[in-house]
């Protein structure tokens, strides 16, 4: 038997061989197609190639998917870094703070006292340190009492997470004081339940204190309205465990609200590097932070090596990329039908990257299982710090920037 050789063109041996070459290199040089992330510390260097447009003038009209058309109007502007919104009974004027340390007046037609109301302590504005939340008591009308919580200058460069109170006398607040304080750093977010209890967040960070029963880290507390322990907090006379403690676990908590109707407290944090969550939070109860997570580190790989595991409660809605959730509400009102009973979620940029917050809206059965979501004011690319639904049961949101603005989002 004799053998055929087939003849191979030059040109063809060639390309075959620089093929096997590529082959090889990519086989054997895993960093061939991945051009270098520049670094600050463990966390890549954000982008900053989306120009983010200056608010309109005119109103903006959008068709949205369940067939709620709405305009969005900017009520008011001038804020800087705005953070929360809390609204005035009888008239719609509104306490809005500013996380450089100011509480402002805005009035229910928009306009912005120049003027900052007096009376908030001295806050410690460094990074994400700041003012926060603002919360009326639930008998306002009464007392008349507004709380805040800060971060509160301390030796050198710590600070402690303040939770204050005061009275509002049309003008100004009276009588400010601290009513609790915790070694807990930076955000903080308010509510008050049916049971007239509040609800404090602290910040958990990167670190284990989350997870550390004995620091108040890292958990939501549930105090008194004068800042005092509740008799039956779920810790209450348990070694080790500090009696304050509502649940444990969290990271960054950015927004509280109780479901209507009930004393059902929902939070929602932001995750590293994905991994943001809505939790439904159940009196002592862990939400595993860090050591259970739908999130990336900043580097790269897993948080965790499961997203699940017996002991800690798992979300009942997530976003991997990250939205960097901030602020939520319940809309419950009659304006804008299509949309009763949905959850709404402030969003601060999108999968790290800078000029891509905007509102998201989700859509539960009456199981309170997630149905669908909806991504709304996408063009703006605004980083939407808060949501309320206001006395009128409109929305109202408000955008974290520098030129910081109320908008609000009415029916067309």
């Amino acid at each position: 038997m004799t053998s055929t050789k087939i003849a191979v063109p030059l040109p063809a041996r060639i390309l075959a061989a620089a093929l096997g070459a590529v082959i090889l290199a990519v086989a054997t040089s895993p960093a061939w197609a991945q051009r270098p992330v520049p670094f600050n510390n463990t966390i890549p260097v954000a982008p900053s190639g989306i120009q983010v447009p200056p608010l309109p003038t005119d109103p903006i009209t959008y068709h949205t998917a369940e067939g709620q058309d709405i305009r969005v109007v900017v009520l008011a502007r001038g804020l800087v870094q705005p953070w929360s919104i809390a609204f005035l009974p009888g008239g719609g004027d509104m306490l809005v703070t500013e996380r450089l340390g100011r509480l402002r007046l805005v009035h229910a037609d928009g306009a912005l006292e120049a003027e900052p109301i007096a009376g908030v302590p001295e806050v410690r504005a460094v990074g994400l340190s700041g003012l926060f939340d603002v919360a009326l008591h639930p008998n306002f009308a009464a007392n008349g009492l507004v709380y805040l919580t800060y971060n509160k200058p301390g030796e050198g460069q710590a600070s402690m997470l303040g939770v204050a109170r005061g009275v509002w006398d049309g003008k100004a607040l009276d009588d400010v004081e601290d009513i609790f304080l915790a070694e807990a750093g930076s955000v903080s977010r308010l509510a008050f339940g049916q049971d007239g209890m509040l609800y404090v967040s602290t910040f958990g960070g990167m670190a284990d204190a989350a997870q550390d029963p004995n620091s108040l880290a890292g958990k939501v507390l549930r105090l008194t309205d004068d800042g005092k322990v509740p008799p039956d907090n779920p810790f209450v006379g348990k070694a080790g465990y500090r009696p304050e403690i509502y649940t444990l676990g969290h990271r960054s908590t950015l927004g509280l609200a109780f479901r209507p109707g009930t004393n059902e407290l929902w939070e929602n944090e932001n995750g590293p590097n994905g991994g943001d969550e809505i939790n439904v939070l159940k009196p002592g109860a862990n939400y595993g932070w860090p050591l259970v997570s739908l999130g990336r580190t900043y580097p790269g790989p897993w948080q965790s090596a499961q997203f699940s595991r017996e002991g800690f409660e798992n979300p009942i809605v997530y976003w991997t990329p990250a939205i960097a959730v901030s602020g939520m509400t319940f809309y419950t009102g009659d304006k804008l039908p299509n949309w009763k009973g949905d959850v709404f979620v402030g969003s601060l940029r999108t999968g790290e990257i800078p000029g891509t917050g905007h509102l998201e809206r989700i859509l539960f059965n009456e199981n309170m299982e997630e149905l669908r979501r909806e991504s709304l004011l996408v063009d703006l690319r605004q980083r939407i710090r808060d949501v309320r639904m206001g006395p009128d049961e409109l929305l109202y949101l408000l955008t974290g920037e520098q030129d910081g603005a109320i908008l609000r989002i009415e029916p067309l």
